[in-house]
């Protein structure tokens, strides 16, 4: 049985000290046919989310999804990420949080989600894969 992943051990702790320390914690995501958020927010195939406690309801920052419940353009949404595409975690006012490498098998092609009704953009595919590899530890700003 292979290890369990720390990835979501170090989210929780960034997410942890984001809020303790007054920060807003934000998320970027590579988002892929298992990512529930709302489609047309999404760039170039990523999303960058804020999580802190006043923007979102019923957060929850599992070992495999994070699910919660925001506002977007003041509708509420319900979200669903798998951790495998977060790409950072961060501190929105000092940019200090962790990057993670997403793989081809972590994030699938996009495609679209429950929430969006519409279909991924066929003229502007997502980017190549990025390098596999352990979660690496940098700065984010």
């Amino acid at each position: 049985m292979p290890d369990p992943s720390t990835k979501p051990y170090l989210m929780r702790a960034i997410y942890d000290w984001c809020v303790d320390s007054g920060y807003t914690p934000y998320l970027s995501v590579t988002v892929d046919a298992a990512t529930r958020v709302p489609m047309e927010y999404v760039k170039d195939g990523q999303i960058v989310l804020n999580i802190g406690p006043i923007a979102v309801e019923r957060f929850k920052l599992g070992n495999d999804l994070i699910e919660f419940s925001a506002r977007f353009n003041g509708t509420g949404r319900d979200i669903s990420i798998p951790i495998g595409v977060v790409s950072a975690i961060y501190a929105r006012e000092n940019g200090q949080g962790l990057s993670f490498e997403v793989t081809a098998s972590d994030a699938a092609p996009s495609a679209p989600s429950a929430d969006s009704g519409e279909g991924a953009d066929k003229d502007n595919p997502p980017g190549p894969p990025r390098p596999t590899g352990k979660p690496s530890l940098r700065r984010v700003k």
